[in-house]
């Protein structure tokens, strides 16, 4: 399952739609915002995206996760419009009948995301803005 929304994400639930009785772990990722990067006060994040695109790229990473671990199920939900500090920004939840495999799927999951899938960033701070993640 996939998911990108302008509302709050509710972890408990997102996990929930990887519970499977043939489970034996269930990994999950929550990305939040915090209050300082970079030695700046942050006050709040924009993401913006390419909605289409980030969903094929999304797609492409469940499947690839799907291929390099016998994982069960793999959701990758994202927040984008205006987060302010402590919100989610991101939960990805897998499910595999070994912890060890969930533990990486969902490692490799955040990881490819932030490198591939286009959603931007912009960091605001007391005293400016940035642009970051720049993805293709």
């Amino acid at each position: 399952m996939i998911k990108i929304t302008e509302h709050p994400l509710n972890p408990e639930n997102i996990t929930a739609t990887v519970y499977d009785d043939n489970a034996g772990g269930v990994s999950v990722f929550i990305g939040t915002v915090r209050s300082s990067t970079r030695d700046k006060k942050v006050i709040r994040l924009e993401f913006e995206t390419y909605l289409n695109m980030a969903i094929k790229e999304i797609e492409k990473i469940i499947e690839e996760a799907k291929q390099k671990w016998p994982i069960l199920h793999m959701t990758i939900h994202h927040r984008i419009g205006k987060l302010t500090i402590g919100e989610i920004a991101v939960v990805i939840a897998v499910s595999s009948s070994h912890r060890k495999e969930a533990f990486a799927a969902c490692q490799y999951a955040i990881d490819t995301l932030k490198q591939t899938v286009p959603i931007w960033k912009k960091e605001i701070f007391e005293d400016g803005e940035e642009w970051v993640s720049a993805h293709p």
